[in-house]
């Protein structure tokens, strides 16, 4: 008789007597999907959750809950919650729709950006270069969030900011993939410190192409990897 395949999370150990709340469990299955322990695609079976984290069925379905709301998870009727997985076409529709707002959000950039703004947005990358030469995978996450939510807070306009905001949080999935990658990482610190260079000036087109020059490894990076999964099955 045919074994049905198990879950990633059915290798893991047994929770402690911890219980755990619904801000942490967001944080470790967000942690799990930047790691790549959970896979683009993979069940999220609430027993196994429960299981694994000690939490009870409630703490599990809210979780899961904000993880969707935020692009992270999907849920499909009759099927459960699963990572959230893009195809090619899905792919470049929303990288599209980025480099539209990244680059009308720094075209209506007012530079040179003020001297305070250019210490706040250094003080971030300063602690970005601290977290990559760390290897503190979650800290350069956040930190490159901040960073670029920071840069975007300069159009002035808070709708166009939310719209970016919203597109980064859907594209989760695609863009972390590509931080465990050393050479993409590096990209990320050269252009995150010319960035800062370019803000002190006032050509609003080279930064605005930078910036969606920025966005693009990951994108390829994401597609590189389906590409790469999907050859594996079919062998």
């Amino acid at each position: 008789m045919p074994q049905t395949q198990r879950s990633t999370i059915d290798s893991y150990p047994d929770a402690d007597l911890h219980v755990i709340s619904e801000a942490e469990l967001v944080m470790q299955l967000e942690e799990d999907i930047l790691f790549l322990r959970l896979k683009p695609g993979e069940r999220l079976v609430e027993d196994l959750l429960m299981q694994r984290f000690g939490a009870t069925r409630h703490c599990v379905r809210q979780a899961l809950n904000r993880l969707e709301r935020t692009g992270i998870v999907m849920r499909e009727p009759n099927k459960g919650a699963r990572v959230r997985s893009f195809s090619q076409e899905e792919v470049s529709q929303i990288y599209e729709v980025r480099e539209f707002l990244q680059r009308q959000a720094v075209l209506m950039f007012k530079l040179p950006a003020p001297p305070e703004f250019i210490d706040e947005l250094n003080a971030i990358h300063q602690t970005y270069l601290v977290h990559v030469k760390n290897a503190y995978l979650r800290g350069v996450h956040e930190l490159n969030d901040q960073f670029h939510s920071k840069i975007f807070s300069l159009c002035g306009n808070l709708y166009l900011e939310r719209s970016i905001q919203d597109y980064m949080n859907l594209s989760y999935a695609i863009r972390t993939n590509s931080l465990a990658v050393p050479e993409k990482l590096q990209i990320s610190v050269a252009h995150h410190a010319l960035m800062i260079e370019l803000l002190k000036g006032r050509d609003n087109w080279t930064l605005a192409q930078l910036c969606v020059d920025h966005i693009l490894p990951s994108k390829y990076e994401y597609l590189a990897q389906r590409k790469a999964s999907e050859a594996g099955n079919d062998a």
